[in-house]
């Protein structure tokens, strides 16, 4: 083996796993393994990436292992670590417990309750995407006046998607003003072929005032190769009653709390 191959297998060996290491880098892990086997040598570009992550310069990357073992050793002292990778740990440690996701791949409607337009069902446009071993959550918002079908705003969104015990688990973040966060909670799907998600989100409006709130969310599945225009126009603001909808969809993410309840919950599908 290389000197670098060698020290890439000590520098690694200060984390959980070797997919912990790659999904951090950002480097797939078959490739990766060809570097730890000395089978090939990084290009340049992810040469500086690897370096960056575990804190080195290339030269020191291909140090003999004696004094490598002496460089990497200094660099991950608990007091050398950086405010930013103290929270991070907290994140990977979810992530690690976290089980795959794959099958919920593809493209959804996303309906809820308005925060900002009262009585009112927005339906957007998500799509989860796997890459790099992670659950990628994108979210389309685009709002019309229901009376006129006139274009009024859009809202993006990105975020993280897991499913950790019995429960899928999304954050996203508006992207454009960056103004707004949502947290939602949903009920895996055990049919062999998925139909729609439920749960609870939690958020706010992002242009009427600042009162946060919770609603029920629901996520139907359309495919995983949908006519991307034709679904863009199926969105905007509706009535509930609206013959657009999938009736049993709008009953499920009516916001009513029983008698001798006190707090919002939602039953599986």
């Amino acid at each position: 083996m290389s000197e670098f191959s060698t020290n890439l297998t000590l520098a690694c060996g200060y984390y959980r796993s070797i997919s912990d290491v790659c999904r951090r880098i950002g480097i797939n892990r078959q490739q990766f393994n060809k570097y730890l086997n000395g089978q090939v040598h990084p290009s340049r570009h992810n040469m500086r990436r690897i370096c960056d992550f575990f804190g080195v310069t290339e030269s020191e990357m291909l140090l003999d292992e004696p004094r490598f073992a002496q460089v990497i050793g200094l660099r991950r002292q608990p007091a050398a670590r950086t405010q930013m990778e103290m929270p991070m740990r907290h994140l990977d440690r979810i992530f690690a417990r976290a089980s795959p996701v794959d099958r919920y791949a593809g493209y959804y409607f996303r309906y809820f309750y308005s925060f900002g337009n009262k009585g009112q069902i927005i339906r957007s446009l998500a799509r989860i995407v796997i890459r790099d071993d992670r659950a990628w959550f994108k979210n389309i918002e685009i709002l019309r006046d229901p009376d006129t079908g006139r274009w009024t705003h859009t809202n993006k969104y990105e975020g993280v998607v897991f499913q950790l015990a019995d429960r899928i688990q999304l954050f996203e973040y508006e992207t454009t003003e960056v103004n707004s966060v949502t947290q939602m909670t949903l009920y895996p799907s055990y049919l062999s072929r998925v139909d729609y998600l439920l749960g609870i989100q939690t958020g706010g409006p992002t242009r009427r005032g600042r009162k946060p709130g919770a609603s029920r969310v629901a996520l139907e599945f359309l495919g995983t190769d949908i006519n991307l225009h034709r679904a863009m126009r199926q969105t905007g603001l509706f009535r509930d009653d609206d013959p657009a909808l999938r009736q049993e969809i709008v009953r499920a993410i009516r916001n009513e709390i029983d008698p001798g309840a006190f707090v919002l919950e939602i039953d599986e599908p």
